[in-house]
């Protein structure tokens, strides 16, 4: 049983699982001792220890009081069509809505390499022996900590870097008094809305905008009411107008970097939405998810308004590593207290792990190289996108100026052309789902790692091509 490069706890767990699995011993059977099964194996007792502990943890054997050690019997697999099982959901069901988008991007419907919808950065883009340091610090140096709950408002020291990164944006954010950690973008949004809206308030949204936003709202019983974008930010007539016919609770809104267009919100049309704001006591969200694919010099609302009426939302999921779950919001005092409160009845407290890994990595130095690094891979990438689907016949509106999203404008009906991709396990994101109307919509969204696929292009001209009966967009069949 000896092998150098696997440990003796190691061997003798698969010594003792194979014969489980071939039979010799069966279930109900039971073992040797442990001081016997260490003299039988040459072992230590702590080694037998060890592996009956791993084997019961696998349910492979069970321990019973005064007894010993017993193997379990084991259910078989299920059969494809057994009970357990249930028919895989197609990619393409009769209605593209917005939980159809995310269970395609989050999940397996997607075939590898053929990322044209989902909202992500790849793996490969992103610095993983980075997190992995910072996970292996805080390993080491947490201690007790870890069995704790974290603080209401969230580990302490990532709030001061948090607020201490505001402050360079002139945001006059206090670490206790303004900031709030959350589990990523989307949760803050939620405690935000829970906080401010009940059935039948009105909530002022982008069109086109992040559609996980409307479902929120909507699930809150809002009235979601959509202000178009344009070039330089929303279109401030319509939305003064819908403010004085709705009077809105808030205005959610992307600044630096808007998801999905990629433009970014001028001084002019910021000072604006506060003046607006002001006259009509609205309060306005504050998105900056994909802020930092900015190049800088981006207008920040919460700078502006120095957290009167603006709440700041951001997090780290999207560039550090999508299985860290952190985000923050930063509100004025009295409101960031009421958040925590939220936070509390909701979920309790945020996981002090994850906030501890991110705060490691933002002050061990190579994050803002990191940063600059992706912002520049996207950018290609974005460049190399535009080119491409312009090759194919898309139009844009609009040419982006930040950020992994092209918004262009297919010729056809969005969803047509998406369930045509899905046919061919190419996942494309209708634009009809970034309207708050849901009506349907030329515009796709796409987003910019697929230039580094051939595979997509190949699929995408095939896609389009069949949707105009077979003609590429030069005319020819």
């Amino acid at each position: 049983m000896r092998d150098a490069d696997r440990t003796l706890v190691e061997q003798l767990v698969d010594h003792l699982a194979r014969q489980i699995d071939e039979h010799v011993l069966r279930a109900g059977t039971r073992l040797p001792s442990i001081r016997d099964m260490a003299q039988q194996m040459g072992v230590s007792r702590f080694t037998v220890v060890e592996a009956y502990d791993r084997l019961a943890a696998q349910g492979v054997i069970a321990s019973r009081r005064g007894a010993g050690f017993f193997v379990q019997s084991r259910a078989p697999a299920p059969s494809d069509g057994g009970p357990y099982l249930t028919a895989p959901e197609p990619m393409a069901p009769q209605r593209m809505d917005i939980p159809w988008l995310l269970r395609s991007m989050f999940g397996s419907t997607v075939q590898p390499g053929m990322p044209g919808g989902a909202g992500l950065l790849p793996a490969a883009w992103m610095d993983g022996d980075m997190v992995m340091a910072a996970v292996r610090a805080v390993g080491r140096t947490a201690g007790a900590s870890v069995l704790h709950y974290g603080a209401p408002q969230g580990y302490a020291p990532l709030r001061q870097q948090i607020a201490a990164a505001l402050r360079q944006e002139d945001i006059p954010a206090h670490a206790d008094r303004n900031i709030l950690t959350t589990a990523g973008v989307t949760h803050a949004l939620t405690l935000i809305v829970r906080h401010f809206v009940r059935p039948g308030d009105t909530v002022l949204v982008e069109d086109p905008g992040w559609c996980v936003v409307y479902g929120q709202l909507q699930a809150a019983g809002a009235n979601v009411v959509g202000v178009p974008r344009r070039a330089d930010g929303p279109d401030l007539e319509v939305l003064e107008a819908m403010a004085a016919r709705h009077h809105p609770k808030l205005f959610i809104i992307n600044t630096p970097v808007h998801n999905p267009t990629g433009l970014a919100l001028t001084a002019g049309n910021g000072h604006a939405i506060l003046r607006l704001a002001e006259r009509y006591d609205f309060t306005v969200v504050e998105d900056e998810t994909y802020g930092e694919l900015h190049p800088g010099g981006a207008v920040h609302l919460a700078a502006m308004d120095g957290l009167r009426r603006v709440v700041r939302v951001g997090g780290y999921s999207k560039m550090m590593a999508p299985s860290l779950r952190v985000g923050y919001l930063a509100a004025a005092p009295e409101l960031t207290r009421a958040l925590t409160d939220e936070k509390l009845l909701s979920g309790l407290t945020t996981p002090e792990m994850g906030e501890r890994i991110v705060h490691r990595v933002l002050v061990d130095g190579p994050y803002r190289r990191y940063v600059e690094r992706v912002r520049a891979r996207v950018n290609a990438a974005r460049d190399t996108c535009v080119a491409r689907l312009l090759e194919l016949g898309f139009t844009l509106p609009f040419e982006p100026r930040a950020g992994m999203f092209v918004w262009a404008d297919c010729g056809m009906d969005g969803e047509a052309l998406a369930r045509a991709g899905s046919a061919r396990q190419l996942l494309l994101a209708p634009g009809s789902l970034y309207s708050p109307s849901q009506a349907p919509s030329p515009y796709m969204r796409f987003t910019v790692s697929m230039a580094e696929h051939p595979a997509v292009w190949r699929t995408l001209a095939q896609v389009m091509a069949d949707a105009r009966g077979g003609v590429s967009p030069n005319g020819r069949k």
